[in-house]
């Protein structure tokens, strides 16, 4: 009688484990995949998220839906993410600021290197250094000189602390080597608004938010900070064609899953990932928001994580150095 129950046993624990592996193996069959988004719908962030979710979803045969939390620049996704259950059903879309929170903030919570396993790059959208229309400087080494002349008297704005236009402005500071005052917004529309009115005089931000202004001529640019010219707004040199050599700030934006997803799972979703980047409608979006398609390299795992190490050497101490903390 007890041989029998044991024989029974054994048979359960068998048929349980199979059904387990069947379970891993048919991942993301039996439920939708959350994509969870740091910040509002309708910014940048979530625009982009809400494309490759929708792209990424044809080759999981399974929808990927969209979960907002903003707050605190992003942290607090971050950290729902990590804390998520380990199964492939919850990842993790940030930008830039994946790669600037350990420089801005004392206490993170999480280190974006080892508590995340990362799956790849999705979008790269650049940005443009602009100016009230009515700066008297023509281009941008006629910029630099008005910055050197005036010193703390040039009032640059951005979107807030840890924003990318407050990275960008920074990083700009460190290249030339000269101050301005640093004005920051709660947003880029007020500070947009400031600028146009000329209550400051420079900005850096996302074409996603320019585009408008761009196109109206309602702000005058000084120069995009890619390597190569923008598609969109061609018209518009770079910065480092213009002489600040290597002068490169994307809003670049990564997947993550918490770490010890199984491989099965983070396998699967960086596919669909890397055929999402090359899905034609996925294109066709990026191009109206400005946003360039990453390389091979940087969509795929070990790329992304690469850049990732690279981007926190990058800014960790241009932030410390300019002495600046996030709550």
């Amino acid at each position: 009688m007890k041989k029998s129950i044991r024989h029974a046993m054994l048979a359960v624990g068998i048929i349980a484990g199979s059904l387990s592996a069947g379970a891993q193996a048919a991942f993301p069959a039996d439920k939708p995949v959350t994509m969870v988004v740091p910040f509002a719908a309708g910014g940048p962030t979530d625009k982009v998220a809400r494309e490759i979710a929708l792209a990424m979803g044809k080759t999981l045969k399974q929808q990927v839906i969209v979960d907002n939390s903003p707050g605190a620049g992003g942290t607090i996704a971050a950290k729902k993410v990590m804390n998520a259950p380990k199964d492939g059903y919850t990842v993790l879309i940030h930008h830039i600021g994946m790669s600037t929170a350990p420089g801005l903030y004392k206490n993170l919570g999480y280190d974006p290197m080892t508590d995340f396993e990362h799956l790849g790059m999705v979008a790269d959208v650049p940005m443009v250094m602009v100016a009230n229309k009515d700066l008297p400087a023509k281009n941008l080494t006629e910029l630099l000189a008005y910055i050197k002349a005036n010193g703390t008297k040039v009032n640059y704005a951005n979107a807030g602390i840890g924003s990318a236009s407050h990275l960008c402005g920074l990083l700009f500071m460190s290249a030339i080597q000269q101050d301005m005052t640093t004005v920051p917004y709660k947003g880029t529309a007020p500070a947009l608004t400031d600028l146009m009115g000329g209550q400051v005089q420079l900005m850096c931000d996302q074409t996603t938010n320019l585009a408008g202004q761009l196109k109206a001529g309602s702000v005058k640019p000084y120069g995009a900070t890619t390597m190569q010219r923008i598609a969109a707004f061609k018209d518009i040199p770079t910065m480092h064609e213009q002489g600040l050599k290597n002068f490169e700030v994307n809003v670049w934006h990564g997947v993550y899953a918490p770490k010890g997803t199984p491989k099965d799972a983070t396998d699967k979703i960086s596919a669909a990932l890397q055929a999402g980047i090359n899905d034609a409608g996925y294109k066709a979006k990026m191009a109206e928001l400005g946003a360039n398609i990453p390389n091979a390299k940087n969509a795929s795992p070990a790329g992304h994580k690469a850049h990732l190490k690279a981007q926190i050497d990058l800014w960790t101490p241009i932030i410390k150095k300019a002495g600046v903390y996030a709550d």
